[in-house]
């Protein structure tokens, strides 16, 4: 070690020194003291340099180093703002678990194809160990209510649990699949939107709808809209002037769209 890697953890150590000094001092003042955000800064900024080791100690695990330091150095706020001098126990000690459980979280959190509820995963979590237990004890795989038994949850739970599993890794509409024999994807075996049933309610509605109207309404929107035929071929078909047949043909379509729309 160098003479300046000597006096660079000297002066850390110092650092640190007066950091857990200061958290005695941090733990007796009031929430509200003017005192309190510049000493908690100055702790937090003297113990930065191992929340900053223990982030790249995870890297290289597919998650940016910067994202693992920012995590870091959450946990170690968490780690600051929860200690207890009290206790009788080092702050590192404390520190360490506690950044480390914050960067193993956002790993799990991050991890996910699929964004679920925290509740989720770690139920998900709980239902994969209880199942190798469960495994070793039964010699064979679990049932539902094995698993609810063992984690004292409803069996509605466990379910939730397994099938919030799911999300855990998604699988590409682009991965191939066995249709028959038939190289394919498995976008391809997805149903998709049939715009079929929405004319079939709309058909169930409209008789109904033409029902009431007079025998000369509907013989003109017939001879309009299926016949396709112009209001002055309708006109004469019907034996009235143009203008009086978009007249009929107006008011029956308001009259159709009041029925449709109840």
């Amino acid at each position: 070690m160098t003479v300046a890697h000597r006096r660079a953890r000297h002066t850390l150590d110092e650092s640190q020194a007066r950091a857990c000094a200061q958290l005695a001092i941090l733990a007796r003042l009031p929430p509200r003291h003017p005192s309190r955000a510049a000493i908690r800064g100055e702790i937090i900024e003297a113990w930065l340099p191992l929340a900053a080791r223990l982030a790249h100690r995870f890297a290289g695990r597919g998650e940016p180093v910067d994202d693992l330091v920012q995590t870091a150095t959450i946990g170690l706020i968490k780690a600051v703002d929860r200690f207890d001098p009290g206790r009788g126990v080092e702050f590192a000690g404390y520190a360490i678990p506690t950044v480390v459980g914050e960067i193993k979280r956002h790993f799990r959190d991050r991890t996910w194809d699929i964004r679920v509820p925290r509740r989720l995963q770690e139920l998900r979590a709980s239902i994969s160990s209880a199942t190798a237990v469960l495994q070793q004890q039964l010699g064979r795989s679990p049932t539902v209510g094995d698993l609810a038994r063992h984690l004292r949850v409803g069996e509605e739970e466990v379910l939730e649990g397994l099938e919030a599993a799911r999300a855990y890794h998604a699988v590409s509409l682009s991965a191939p699949a066995s249709d028959g024999g038939r190289a394919t994807e498995i976008g391809e075996l997805l149903g998709g939107e049939d715009g079929e049933f929405e004319v079939t309610e709309l058909r169930l509605a409209l008789g109904p709808a033409l029902a009431s109207l007079d025998r000369r309404e509907q013989r003109i929107l017939v001879l309009r809209f299926y016949g396709r035929l112009t209001q002055s071929q309708i006109a004469a078909r019907i034996g009235v002037s143009q203008m009086h047949v978009s007249r009929l043909l107006a008011r029956a379509l308001t009259r159709l769209r009041g029925q449709l729309d109840r």
